[in-house]
């Protein structure tokens, strides 16, 4: 297998978790960075012994480099992303892929058009527990599946949103406690439990001065005939784990960050996993494992390789902003 080289776009905390994701990938070889702030990318490349471009584009220009994370603020996500495929680079790209769905479709088009993979950062679906579960519903251990229910309910300080110029800024982030810290949380829902056919909701800033939303509640159908609700905050102090709820005529699942915490499986109880997520995000953002983005972009490799199927593409990626942007109001 030929060595994949990355470079990555935006020297923020997550670009830690890309960075030390890599290192642990067979085939790829992470050889530069960059930022709007020299400073950062020099900081950052000076702590991975890499290469700080002066630009994005002198990044893009780069012949050695075949693919881009990018990690930049939300609001560029799109431009960034779509930047890099016209440059002829594979992008992985964090999530949200875009504040709208009309710049989804462009990422998507453009990932057509130059015929360049991009991976949508949705690393929960690679946990070993979530994928049991998906299973367990394909295979109607649940019997009929009646409920489906989400509850995010974070807590993120004053601090938090003051922290930088464009958290909590609508024009920026493009929502708040679904966008920007739910987004996972949908991918999730609708990853184990299929497409989502209606959608409605509300949305309210009840705490924080910011512009967008720092509570939200929906209802959803699912194709599969199932209701369920969706819950996210983040102003429910101190700040509690995600929780998805998988209810059928057999059986349930509960599932707590991206570890199964009860199971009933036709009729009898499976045990309880004792096994706790090591860290959580429900108060602090920056707890986070790299683990399975590691085996994300393990997957993102080997499908530019040709060895496996791209598990999240831009389409995949698209349907969790589809149904936020529904719940906004917005979008039909």
């Amino acid at each position: 297998m030929k060595t994949l080289k990355f470079g990555i776009l935006g020297c923020g905390m997550i670009a830690n978790i890309h960075a030390e994701a890599i290192k642990n990938v067979e085939g790829a070889e992470l050889i530069g960075a960059a930022d709007a702030r020299r400073e950062s990318a020099e900081k950052f490349a000076e702590k991975y012994g890499v290469k700080a471009y002066s630009s994005f584009e002198e990044m893009l220009a780069d012949k050695e480099i075949g693919a881009v994370c990018v990690c930049t603020p939300s609001f560029l996500h799109a431009e960034n992303a779509i930047q890099a495929l016209k440059a002829g680079k594979h992008v992985a790209l964090e999530k949200p892929m875009a504040l709208n769905t009309a710049d989804a479709d462009e990422i998507i088009r453009t990932c057509e058009e130059t015929g360049k993979k991009l991976t949508v950062i949705s690393q929960l679906r690679f946990s070993d527990d979530i994928n049991k579960v998906k299973k367990l519903v394909e295979e109607g251990a649940f019997g009929k599946i009646t409920l489906g229910d989400l509850y995010m309910k974070y807590y993120r300080s004053e601090e938090y949103y003051s922290s930088s110029a464009w958290k909590g800024k609508l024009a920026f982030d493009g929502g708040g406690a679904l966008m920007n810290q739910g987004i996972h949380g949908v991918d999730l829902l609708t990853y184990i439990l299929g497409d989502v056919k209606k959608v409605s909701g509300e949305i309210r800033t009840l705490s924080h001065k910011i512009e967008v939303e720092d509570t939200a509640a929906a209802v959803v159908e699912f194709e599969n005939g199932a209701l369920g609700v969706i819950e996210a905050s983040t102003c429910a102090y101190p700040g509690f784990d995600r929780k998805i709820e998988i209810h059928g005529d057999k059986g349930y699942a509960v599932i707590k960050e991206d570890k199964i915490e009860r199971l009933m499986i036709n009729g009898k109880k499976s045990g309880t996993e004792e096994e706790k997520a090591k860290a959580a995000t429900s108060s602090d953002p920056s707890a986070l494992s790299c683990a399975l983005h590691a085996r994300q972009l393990g997957n993102f490799v080997k499908a530019i390789d040709g060895k496996e199927k791209l598990i999240i593409d831009a389409e995949e990626g698209r349907k969790a902003v589809a149904i936020i942007r529904k719940i906004y109001g917005d979008e039909q």
